[in-house]
């Protein structure tokens, strides 16, 4: 996109003229989730969550990848850190991503372990190929905007040869987790800002659900200011009306059917599992699994890992965080023992993190 087309999505007078229209046109609370880290920041960081009119209530949902990995998948990664002969490799954000007793890679690397941050899962070719005396274990979280690349990579590793390579698959599907709670009568939704990058691979019909089945409406959304205003703008009508849909407003991104190539390469590798989210608890089918004929890349068969719910990271709130019932500063550790520099829980610990957002922009 051009910078003066990206321009006009952040025109000043446009915002200012929808935010007066929401304004005038809001009879009663709308409390709407967005389920995208990239929005999280872009909420705080284009200042739109001070300039909401009161009745809005923004809540940050399970959208963060490194902040809905369960405690016990983060043991798991910890637990293989350190082994003879395993090299990790990571994302950089997961570095810091609290297990139990403190622990952490960044910890386990000052111990001895090895573990390698890279900016691609394909770079894992080349660290496979390096060490060919080693298994090279990359930790796959995410949602399905990062399994179809980690699906690519398995391919390319057969193509080459390669034999040292695993995939620790914790991933998850955002429809999944978005029934799930719609379907606690605990959490208050009135309405979803959708993830523009998610949708981009798996389309807009998979969420078709959201109105049909709860009478809410959802709104894949863009960055920008302007695209976040339009979109609770229609949220307002729509609810004023008495109707309820699911649209697409990301059109310069996003395709009604999503990348069809990338979700065959993701089924390919990939097929649906009961998942464990943290906040959530067990979500049957929301999570991906590596399919049997691809098991020689499969680090849980390796090494006899199964994951089980298990206790909380003491004091923190970060599940309440994600399911909207509770906001950050609700949290009783946030801005005390929690911060960016020393986080206790995941949500402070990524960028993307609803509590690292709210301590950056909104802390005074």
């Amino acid at each position: 996109m051009s910078f003066e087309l990206l321009e006009k999505f952040r025109d000043p007078d446009l915002c200012r003229k929808i935010l007066d229209k929401m304004e005038s046109e809001l009879d009663r609370e709308l409390r709407f989730m967005e389920v995208c880290g990239t929005h999280t920041v872009a909420i705080f960081q284009s200042g739109l969550r001070s300039l909401l009119p009161e009745k809005i209530v923004h809540l940050s949902g399970p959208g963060c990848p490194v902040c809905v990995t369960h405690e016990s998948e983060v043991n798991a990664f910890l637990d293989l850190a350190g082994r003879d002969n395993v090299i990790l490799a990571t994302f950089g954000d997961l570095m810091r991503v609290p297990g139990d007793k403190g622990r952490n890679l960044k910890k386990a690397v000052a111990d001895g372990a090895r573990v390698k941050v890279v900016y691609s899962p394909f770079d894992t070719l080349k660290l496979a190929k390096e060490n060919p005396g080693d298994l090279v274990v990359f930790i796959g979280v995410g949602f399905e905007t990062t399994a179809p690349t980690i699906a690519g990579t398995m391919k390319l590793a057969r193509e080459q040869g390669i034999t040292n390579l695993r995939i620790l698959c914790f991933h998850k599907t955002v429809p999944t987790a978005l029934d799930a709670l719609l379907a606690d009568e605990a959490i208050n939704i009135d309405g979803f800002i959708l993830p523009g990058h998610v949708s981009a691979i798996i389309g807009v019909k998979p969420y078709d659900f959201i109105a049909e089945n709860y009478a809410k409406s959802a709104v894949v959304t863009g960055f920008e200011p302007l695209d976040i205003l339009q979109s609770l703008n229609q949220m307002i009508e729509w609810r004023n009306r008495g109707e309820a849909h699911v649209v697409n407003n990301y059109t310069r991104i996003v395709g009604e059917n999503g990348n069809p190539k990338a979700l065959e390469i993701m089924y390919e590798v990939f097929e649906p599992t009961d998942a464990l989210w943290r906040g959530l608890g067990l979500i049957p089918g929301s999570g991906l699994e590596i399919r049997p004929e691809w098991e020689a890349f499969d680090a849980k068969k390796e090494f006899g890992i199964e994951i089980k719910d298990g206790p909380s990271l003491p004091g923190c709130k970060c599940g309440d965080i994600l399911k909207g019932i509770k906001q950050p500063d609700q949290c009783p550790l946030f801005g005390k023992a929690c911060t960016p520099a020393n986080p206790v829980g995941p949500c402070m610990v990524s960028t993307e993190g609803s509590c690292a957002a709210y301590y950056k922009y909104k802390l005074d």
